[in-house]
């Protein structure tokens, strides 16, 4: 299929974010479409949690939801992968694995984040279930449970501490990517988290449940569940537009910079959820998804009022030529 399409607002992304912007262009009686691959990243999560009036709903039905409310409000919604970004003749032009084109005034980047896991066998099988990273997200779940936190990086030691609210057993394995400070060493003791030194070798599993974390030297240490802080990526989609991700201020992954609207550096380009915000939960991508889409829309209104007001001034001006050649 080829298609050559015009619109006002490219979505790029249909999670929370991309689908929440929709939803208010839409509404905005403005010509929106919603390109997504179907991946989104809480997929392996049985549940959105710390979302007023919609806690626990599994993250597909909440997707769903979504679509059918941007659908209901004459936004499209295009299932496909898009493989280049860039500008023509004013506009940008959006082209999918398939060879379809969509062209826009303006475009809504909301494609989230792709998290890096160490290179621990039983890991990546186990997240989004038993290995997490977000205490809002999944704290009350293992509330009470006995947790390992792998060492990362930069942001590991106050994970632990950020999940010793939830249970007063947690266990931070440091391996050789976390230096533990003299100063941080004093608060994991004064908490009680206690720390393992070593190679983490393997998570250990028995009957699709988690039940501990093998070291390198055989020991297993009897955990039911794993945290850990990835390393988190956003795509270079947008380099066609000379927009780059670069390297978050925390030091825990790249992302696109825009400001509090998810405005760019490049004109006509707004970015909302995890692809500017590494660390927004689903409620916040959400948020963020309407503030870029009513800022969208002022930009688009200021715009139409320019041109408006440029064809007004041609017809007066026209009517005075007209008018002092008929004299």
């Amino acid at each position: 299929m080829n298609t050559d399409q015009s619109v006002e607002v490219i979505v790029i992304g249909g999670g929370a974010a991309g689908l929440s912007g929709a939803l208010t262009l839409a509404r905005a009686r403005r010509s929106v479409v919603v390109i997504d691959s179907g991946e989104p990243r809480n997929a392996p999560a049985s549940g959105v949690h710390g979302f007023l009036s919609r806690d626990g709903i599994p993250p597909h039905d909440l997707v769903a939801r979504g679509r059918e409310e941007v659908a209901r409000y004459g936004g499209s919604l295009v299932s496909g992968r898009v493989v280049s970004v860039e500008r023509l003749d004013g506009r940008v032009e959006v082209v999918t694995e398939a060879g379809e084109r969509y062209r826009a005034r303006r475009l809504l980047v909301a494609t989230g984040l792709t998290d890096e896991l160490p290179e621990v066998p039983g890991l990546a099988e186990r997240w989004g279930r038993d290995v997490l990273h977000c205490p809002y997200c999944h704290g009350w779940e293992i509330r009470d449970q006995s947790l390992g936190v792998l060492g990362t990086g930069p942001m590991s030691v106050h994970q632990a501490l950020l999940f010793r609210q939830w249970t007063s057993r947690v266990i931070l394995f440091p391996a050789d990517r976390v230096e533990v400070t003299d100063d941080q060493r004093e608060q994991l003791t004064a908490r009680g988290i206690d720390v393992v030194q070593g190679a983490v070798a393997a998570v250990e599993v028995d009957e699709d449940r988690l039940t501990g974390i093998r070291m390198a030297s055989g020991r297993v240490v009897e955990v039911a569940a794993v945290a850990l802080s990835p390393r988190m990526r956003v795509g270079k989609l947008l380099s066609g537009l000379g927009l780059d991700p670069v390297e978050h201020p925390m030091g825990v992954g790249e992302h696109i910079e825009a400001d509090a609207t998810g405005r760019t550096a490049v004109p006509g380009v707004w970015v909302a959820g995890n692809a500017t915000d590494l660390t927004a939960q689903v409620v916040g991508a959400t948020a963020a998804g309407t503030v870029s889409a009513v800022a969208i829309n002022a930009d688009l209104v200021a715009e139409d009022t320019s041109i408006a007001v440029a064809t007004l001034r041609r017809a007066r001006e026209d009517r005075v030529r007209a008018q002092a050649q008929g004299r």
